[in-house]
């Protein structure tokens, strides 16, 4: 799976433990901020799921279902469980879909240029005098090897509001530590296009 959506537990979202890739946590009352890159993705999977792969497992489910006992069929009982998997997915989307609200890192930010804000391209230093990068996304759009990092994460909630040349408190796991802000950009964030798979797409293979 690509590691941009990514997901971490959610006990609200994720209904009765559901299996695969985990989900991050949207804070209870809050916006789904996300880029339209991000959005678009999320629309794409959902599509798919709906019509794709969910019609496809069906299919499978019902020509399993005629061949014998259903508690010894393994296609049987795979293919009920795909669909659970399936149903609680969609579920999912449907409601972070619901919630998004889009926010465009190219759209003109005044007097804001300079300010950290989500969809921004922050660079800082540590202490230690090293320089990291990080871009902050939304909570669908994680990619830790991109430095891309949640608007809801502790880093970003450092950052977020500070200016270029701001110095920040970040609670850090090891301990408080002082950061610095080198400089904030705004452009455009590229998103992976979904990519799908399951029965729907190994069959179109």
């Amino acid at each position: 799976m690509n590691k941009a959506f990514t997901r971490e537990p959610d006990t609200d979202e994720d209904e009765e433990g559901a299996t695969g890739p985990v989900v991050p946590i949207l804070p209870a009352g809050t916006r789904n901020y996300i880029t339209p890159g991000g959005l678009q993705r999320l629309k794409d999977e959902l599509q798919y799921l709906l019509h794709k792969e969910r019609p496809a497992v069906t299919a499978v489910v019902s020509w399993a279902a005629g061949n014998g006992d259903r508690s010894e069929n393994a296609d049987y009982q795979y293919g009920k469980r795909r669909l659970r998997e399936i149903d609680r997915r969609i579920r999912f989307l449907g409601k972070r879909i619901d919630l998004a609200e889009v926010i465009d890192p190219e759209q003109p930010r005044g007097d804001r240029v300079g300010q950290v804000f989500f969809g921004a391209r922050v660079s800082y230093t540590r202490q230690t005098g090293e320089q990291h990068t990080v871009t902050i996304v939304g909570v669908d759009e994680i990619d830790l090897a991109l430095g891309r990092i949640s608007w809801v994460s502790p880093l970003a909630r450092a950052l977020l509001k500070a200016r270029t040349g701001d110095s920040v408190v970040f609670q850090a796991p090891a301990g408080r530590e002082e950061l610095t802000i080198v400089e904030v950009r705004y452009a455009r964030i590229e998103t992976e296009p979904f990519r799908p798979v399951g029965v729907a797409a190994a069959r179109e293979n």
